[in-house]
């Protein structure tokens, strides 16, 4: 059997191979790779139709119906790919540097003018131990908790997710060190915001811890995220996405400790964005399964 692959913008058949139905869309790939040497799997994409969704590696060719002798797939070149677990440790690891620089440069005239060589105060001792500790706790999550059911990502996004933590974190940092800073006027504050903090960072890897264990090690199977008899996976009764509810909520307890601008702009684009993920995710958990619990949200309970 011979089918055809066309580039997805022009149409223009770019080869034809000989396959047969075990084969998978990977095996595709490979075929495809001994005529395009520059190419390599994880940058080939296939699909039936320029509306339809990639065809994912482990796709049989006899599984697929419309596909019959003398069809086409439509291919798209992703670009440079990089690994997801890669581009993790860069973007969580950059923010500890970029926060810890400012916070030993306080006495540094520098980028310090007005420093006195006072030392720092207890809100800025415990917003460098909540910060600096949140990304390590995430480099730690990417090397031992989270499974990907993607391999890869374009390298592009790799400079602009490191853009995005390391600017923030140098703009955090910068300004809760700097000289001039002012804590809350109560302490009640400081601690309201510290128990909110830790509340969601708890939650936020009770359920990454949840996450891993629904997916087998070296599987993709997705299933319907659900509790786990840990009280903070209570909330996957509520939203699919728990993870970023908790980690949303872990942040404006940052912005209420710190009291900054930059924090509480961090916690607000953050939110938003995950907000866009959690949608994302929701629908494809709707699509995929048909008794998917109908009154579950996507990150904020009872809401959206």
């Amino acid at each position: 059997m011979k089918i055809e692959l066309a580039h997805g913008k022009t149409g223009k058949t770019l080869l034809t191979v000989d396959v047969t139905k075990e084969d998978s869309i990977l095996d595709v790939k490979k075929k495809h790779i001994k005529e395009k040497t520059h190419l390599y799997p994880s940058r080939i994409c296939y699909k039936l139709s320029l509306k339809d969704k990639a065809l994912t590696d482990d796709v049989k060719i006899g599984d697929i119906e419309t596909l019959t002798d003398g069809s086409v797939l439509y291919f798209k070149d992703l670009g440079p790919q990089i690994g997801w677990a890669t581009v993790f440790i860069a973007e969580y690891t950059g923010p500890i540097f970029a926060y810890l620089i400012f916070y030993f440069s306080r006495n540094c005239s520098w980028i310090y003018p007005d420093s006195e060589g006072a030392p720092h105060n207890t809100v800025q001792n415990l917003a460098c131990a909540c910060y600096v500790g949140h990304y390590i706790k995430r480099v730690l999550e990417t090397i031992f908790i989270h499974r990907f059911s993607k391999g890869t990502m374009p390298i592009g996004n790799l400079f602009k997710n490191c853009t995005y933590y390391w600017g923030f974190s140098s703009l955090i940092s910068y300004f809760i060190n700097h000289p001039l800073y002012t804590v809350p006027s109560t302490e009640t504050q400081v601690y309201v915001g510290l128990s909110i903090y830790f509340f969601g960072e708890l939650g936020n890897l009770s359920t990454h811890l949840a996450f891993k264990n629904m997916r087998p090690a070296g599987s993709k199977v997705r299933v319907i995220p659900k509790p786990n008899g840990n009280p903070f996976c209570a909330l996957f009764d509520l939203v699919s996405c728990p993870n970023y509810t908790y980690e949303v909520l872990s942040w404006v307890g940052y912005a209420v400790m710190t009291q900054t601008f930059f924090s509480g702009l961090f916690a607000l684009v953050g939110g938003a964005q995950m907000l866009q993920w959690a949608l994302g995710k929701h629908r494809n958990y709707k699509k995929e399964f048909k008794d998917y619990p109908k009154n579950r949200k996507a990150m904020i309970p009872f809401i959206m």
